[in-house]
């Protein structure tokens, strides 16, 4: 199975529990976009790597048509299905890889990615499409869990990760963003950074992690050094936090 498949089998899956999910349906990173694309009530955003649909019913409410983009036709189901239920007839949603963008040249004012860019096959092809859809002047923001900055931290939290979800590439570090982005042809920089707890359980169940993976993922923390275990925070039950960023990008 290719990349592509194995990230559309994987979410489209587990599309009801993303769409449930507080950790992905909550969150001020949320709010804080709604703010910023409520200063341009006529903008067409694009939702990039949409998932469950979190961010566009944020900002759909504040700006003129929203499009939500994603590999996954589940996901994107799910999401025709709640924008409907919220009465949000601005949401239209389309379906394709954050690779191959299937709108004109300068279609958007807005492209917002929110946790999606660590599955991405290809993210320096991604973000030429970004920069070929987007308007003069318009905007990138981007959320996503962040790469460590130490090699000993990141092995372990690139480890843990694929060991729970096999369509997972990388969680890029703040610097190798900009670096990414700066190629494509933005200005970029990290605007906020936080730390996001994860229960344990609920983490594996919402991606249905197979049982022998969730035991090799416990076996790893069990035996990560301290300062691994001390840094992200790891409990008894497994349950540890996350770095997470949001990149702006013009």
């Amino acid at each position: 199975m290719k990349h592509h498949d194995q990230v559309a089998d994987a979410f489209g899956s587990t599309a009801a529990a993303y769409l449930t999910s507080a950790v992905h349906a909550t969150g001020a990173d949320l709010q804080e976009l709604a703010r910023e694309v409520s200063a341009t009530p006529q903008a067409a955003v694009l939702d990039l790597g949409c998932g469950a649909g979190h961010v566009s019913f944020a900002v759909a409410p504040h700006v003129k048509s929203v499009v939500a983009y994603d590999i996954a036709e589940q996901m994107l189901a799910t999401v025709a299905g709640a924008a409907a239920e919220r009465g949000l007839g601005n949401i239209r949603t389309q379906q394709g890889p954050a690779e191959k963008l299937p709108f004109a040249d300068a279609s958007f004012c807005w492209v917002l990615s929110r946790m999606s860019a660590h599955h991405w096959h290809d993210v320096p092809a991604a973000l030429r499409e970004v920069r070929r859809v987007l308007k003069p002047n318009g905007r990138v923001v981007f959320v996503d869990i962040a790469g460590a900055d130490h090699p000993l931290l990141d092995t372990h939290i690139q480890a843990i990760e694929l060991l729970r979800d096999a369509s997972h590439i990388r969680d890029y570090r703040a610097d190798e963003w900009i670096a990414l982005f700066e190629a494509a042809g933005f200005a970029a920089n990290v605007t906020s950074r936080w730390r996001l707890p994860l229960e344990f359980d609920a983490w594996v169940k919402r991606m249905r992690t197979p049982e022998e993976r969730v035991v090799a993922i416990k076996s790893m923390w069990n035996n990560a050094p301290d300062e691994v275990r001390k840094y992200f925070a790891v409990q008894e039950d497994g349950s540890f936090e996350l770095d997470a960023m949001m990149i702006e990008a013009s």
